[in-house]
């Protein structure tokens, strides 16, 4: 490296990425070797892991070497240990990973922090894209739009990707850490309280993330807890009333419920399939 570029590096903000862990052996190693081999040097990688029992503690004492802080102990779900994270984390911008996550690839953090630069102090959230993926390791499809496209949905839902999202430290100091008494939601009402009076800022054609799908994330049921929750943090957010598209979220989802008892869950994967492809949209309950 020249003396110009590292005396650069120098300069550059620390960013910290938490990632936690429960029983995640298989895909682990994945998230650490995606952190590792970013090109931008200056981050540290801490892991908080709930007290596994698959191997995933030997696996990160085999790589101590690419983590800088870790530990092991139970905790109270993930908003408890992503509180854990980052009360270790010591990066001026912050971004969390889940074990099944991993970056995209060697140059996303070099992008993202080129974008991070010219941010005034009052943007305190900065996101790409994500790339859904099944447990296959195949695409599915790309989430992600300019903050301008969604600012008023994201009112509504959660239509923001938050993996691999960049938060100012700042952003934590004055809204505090997640509250632990969501289950799934929790990221929202965070960025519910930043975001209901600031803006946020998008890098287009920057995919920041791959996270796979499956398991709880496409069940019907762990949806209708999302969107419960949901609108549980629009209210503490002054929002009395429920929304148009909230109401016809959960109208979707109690019929995907009903489809999944009366069809069984094979057949009602291939139903609800069906109609994202009648509007155009691509297949994913057949793929997850």
């Amino acid at each position: 490296m020249e003396v110009g570029e590292a005396r650069k590096y120098e300069t550059a903000p620390l960013i910290s990425v938490i990632v936690v862990v429960y029983n995640g052996k298989a895909t682990l190693r994945h998230c650490i070797d995606s952190v590792a081999q970013q090109t931008y040097p200056n981050k540290e990688l801490i892991i908080i892991d709930g007290g596994s029992k698959d191997g995933t503690i030997e696996l990160l004492e085999e790589n101590s070497d690419k983590v800088s802080c870790w530990i092991s102990e139970p905790d109270r779900g993930i908003y408890n240990a992503w509180n854990k994270g980052l009360a270790r984390a010591h990066g001026e911008w912050i971004c969390f990973l889940g074990a099944d996550d991993y970056f995209w690839d060697a140059h996303v953090l070099t992008r993202m922090s080129k974008q991070l630069e010219t941010l005034s102090p009052n943007i305190r959230l900065a996101y790409g894209q994500v790339m859904l993926l099944n447990r296959k390791g195949e695409n599915l499809y790309l989430l992600g739009e300019s903050w301008e496209s969604i600012k008023q949905r994201f009112k509504q839902c959660m239509c923001l990707p938050h993996p691999g999202a960049m938060h100012r430290r700042s952003l934590f100091e004055q809204h505090g850490t997640f509250d632990e008494s969501f289950r799934i939601a929790g990221d929202y009402e965070l960025l519910l309280r930043e975001l209901k009076n600031t803006d946020a800022h998008f890098v287009p054609e920057l995919v920041m993330v791959g996270m796979r799908q499956g398991g709880v994330s496409s069940n019907p049921a762990a949806s209708l807890l999302m969107l419960h929750e949901a609108r549980r943090a629009q209210r503490m957010h002054g929002q009395r009333c429920p929304s148009l598209p909230w109401v016809l979220s959960i109208m979707k989802m109690y019929l995907r419920l009903v489809l999944w008892r009366m069809l069984g869950e094979c057949l009602a994967r291939r139903t609800l399939d069906l109609g994202r492809r009648m509007q155009g949209q691509p297949a994913y309950w057949t793929k997850t």
